[in-house]
């Protein structure tokens, strides 16, 4: 058997050896040599499958188009639908406009340009808070609402009664000069409580007791006007001869106005069938503002408790007035808003917060909230001047972006001549946005507002 003779291979080899690009060479074009093979196999196969799963199907359905051309009607019935999708846009646009398009109460202010402020008087601004104020007793009224009995109104009855009476006679009535008022004396302690002067106490709160029941049975929800933002302030409006301040003023209270009667279109919903205030799903209307008391919830005694002690009276500065004020950045809003709305520059809505609180029925939380942001109803005659054939438009515009539930103290001061029949009740306590679709009221805005969305200056907290 002859060996392969190594040393002549080796002698072979040696020439790769010393010449290195001929070997790499060598070895690229044998790899190559391999993957053409493949290549070759595989592009061959990748042309027949193009040609069953592609060309072909697509010459059949062009054949099937050909042999069944669309007709004049499909390409009608086509456009017909791309119209009704643009009529679609079109109407939704339009429904988004006539959200805000809502009656003013005052047509004498809105539009304002420097030229035309010339000629406004104070009479007109005096007339707008009128209009305000008055439209507020006629929410009210509209809902069957008033307030608990005062301590007067108490008083009153209790010395009209044959018990007060006597009362009166041996000294024991409580009077409100005793320097703590009627809830005081009778509540808190007014001297001993053992003998005839205990019991004649125990009587004359039986006898404030039923008075309470008596003005329960006669309304359907409790509400007092100076829990309303804005009310307190109209009541002796001074002008002082700043005409922009004035129609700002106005404005952000119009905007307020509207927000109120939406809240008290809930109320009247829930309570639609209801006898009064010990059946009806609300109980009491707390407060509504716009500055949280001109302050976060909680800096005085707690969110719960109410601010009519801080509401803005008559005299006070302007600026620390409870209204509304655009939200033109996420810092800004009376919580951080969920939604990430504000008003921008150039953008379609404007959007405004508030906190609304009410006490009702533990059952009927979410049935409120629902039919706070439901839809409701609104009349419009025309801008500028309401001339125009009214028309009923249709809004929702509330969005709740934080809500709050806690048992009220029935023992309280702020409960104690308020009564809310047997229902289980709790206090809701609500941050909610409130949207304007700028194009709306853009027709009306005053040129001092215009400017505050836009930015400019320090107009964005009026």
């Amino acid at each position: 058997m002859n060996l392969p003779n190594f040393k002549n291979i080796a002698q072979k080899l040696a020439v790769f050896r010393n010449n290195l690009p001929l070997l790499v060479a060598l070895l690229i074009g044998l790899v190559a040599g391999l993957l053409l093979i493949p290549t070759q196999l595989m592009s061959s196969g990748l042309k027949e499958r193009v040609r069953q799963e592609s060309i072909n199907k697509a010459a059949q359905a062009i054949k099937r188009w050909n042999e069944n051309p669309v007709s004049p009607v499909q390409v009608q019935q086509e456009a017909e639908r791309q119209k009704a999708h643009a009529n679609d846009a079109n109407e939704v646009a339009l429904l988004a406009e006539q959200t805000t398009k809502r009656e003013l109460l005052s047509y004498d202010i809105f539009p304002t340009t420097p030229d035309a402020n010339a000629g406004f008087s104070a009479l007109v601004f005096q007339l707008f808070g009128q209009h305000y104020r008055s439209g507020i007793d006629q929410l009210m009224t509209g809902v069957g609402g008033r307030d608990s009995p005062t301590d007067a109104e108490l008083q009153r009855g209790l010395e009209n009664s044959a018990s007060g009476a006597r009362s009166s006679a041996r000294g024991g009535l409580p009077m409100l000069d005793s320097g703590r008022g009627l809830s005081g004396a009778l509540y808190g302690g007014y001297g001993g409580y053992d003998g005839y002067g205990g019991s004649m106490m125990n009587v004359q709160r039986m006898i404030v007791d039923e008075m309470c029941q008596d003005r329960a049975k006669s309304i359907s929800v409790y509400v007092n006007p100076l829990d309303i933002a804005g009310y307190a302030y109209w009541e002796n409006y001074t002008y002082d001869v700043n005409m922009v301040d004035a129609v700002k003023d106005c404005w952000y209270h119009q905007l307020g106005y509207w927000v109120i009667e939406d809240i008290f279109k809930t109320i009247g919903a829930m309570n639609s069938g209801h006898e009064s205030v010990l059946t009806a799903p609300v109980k009491r209307f707390l407060r509504i503002t716009f500055t949280m008391g001109l302050k976060r919830a909680g800096a005085s005694g707690g969110r719960f408790r109410g601010f009519r002690n801080r509401t803005v009276t008559p005299g006070q500065k302007r600026e620390e007035a409870d209204k509304p004020a655009y939200v033109l950045s996420a810092s800004e809003g009376l919580t951080e808003p969920c939604t990430g709305r504000f008003c921008q520059k150039e953008g379609d809505i404007d959007v405004v917060h508030f906190n609304a609180a009410v006490v009702v029925s533990a059952r009927e939380v979410l049935p409120f909230m629902n039919e706070l942001c439901s839809g409701k109803q609104h009349q419009f005659k025309g801008y500028p001047d309401a001339n125009e054939p009214a028309q009923t438009f249709k809004h929702n515009q509330i969005t709740i972006l934080e809500s709050k539930i806690g048992a009220p103290s029935l023992t309280d001061p702020s409960h104690r001549y308020y009564r809310y029949g047997q229902d289980t009740v709790v206090e809701l306590d609500l941050i909610c946005e409130y949207i304007f679709n700028r194009k709306g009221y853009e027709k009306i805005l005053p040129e001092s507002v215009k400017k505050t969305l836009a930015g400019e200056g320090q107009a964005a907290k009026p």
